[in-house]
């Protein structure tokens, strides 16, 4: 009798052994899943896109003039910078922010060029200038490629405001919408002239700066873990 009971005993705590250990394999395995799902989920992440809805819609079904205005000593070290980002911004919203019509950004480029003063227009009359009914505003306060002082290495930077006067609403003076924006470029340290460009420098913080401003109008698609 005695014996068949320790024979029990024993038969339990084996079958006790095998049942923890089946539970902490199951545990491992169950961890270990988690995880390659979870490194599978992020890599996708890293690789795919989002939505982003539009911060502004009242571009739609309404004629726009994009005004780009810089600092001199921005527009005395970049002379292409104004043009650059009136032209693409001006095609941005004119291809994706379904206005009713636009004013060509080369009329408006020329129309600065040969009036020197319409940085003091008032906003209103800034608008009648061009007939449009909105005035997407754009102040680039900061522009540089370098930090001051080290001509050596890149370090980008391109920053401003953007706003939008409704020039057929009751506030046709005034900005009804405004958005400060930030760009860097290229975001890593270290590198120079020797393994970036100063044309392809200039050219992704451009468009880095662009992005940021006509994204604003309309809904898009930006990377997960966006760089900018």
């Amino acid at each position: 009798m005695m014996a068949t009971t320790k024979q029990t005993r024993r038969t339990l705590t084996a079958l006790a052994c095998i049942a923890a250990a089946l539970s902490c394999a199951t545990l491992i395995n169950g961890c270990v899943l988690g995880q390659l799902v979870g490194g599978m989920a992020e890599s996708g992440r890293r690789n795919s896109t989002k939505e982003i809805d539009a911060k502004y819609t009242g571009l739609t079904g309404k004629s726009f003039v994009v005004v780009v205005a810089a600092d001199r000593s921005v527009q005395a070290d970049f002379p292409s910078v104004v043009g650059d980002i009136t032209i693409t911004v001006a095609e941005r919203l004119r291809t994706h922010a379904s206005p009713s019509g636009w004013v060509p950004p080369r009329d408006v480029l020329r129309y600065q060029y040969e009036h020197p003063g319409w940085t003091s227009m008032p906003l209103d009359k800034l608008a009648a200038e061009f007939g449009a009914e909105r005035l997407v505003y754009i102040d680039l306060r900061e522009y540089r490629l370098n930090d001051p002082g080290n001509a050596y290495l890149w370090a980008g930077v391109a920053s401003g405001t953007v706003s939008v006067v409704e020039a057929d609403g009751a506030l046709s003076d005034t900005f009804t919408f405004q958005e400060p924006i930030k760009v860097e470029f290229p975001g890593k340290s270290g590198l120079g002239p020797e393994q970036i460009t100063q044309a392809v420098m200039q050219s992704a913080l451009s468009l880095r700066f662009v992005d940021r401003a006509a994204w604003l109008f309309y809904t898009h698609d930006e990377a997960f873990y966006s760089e900018y």
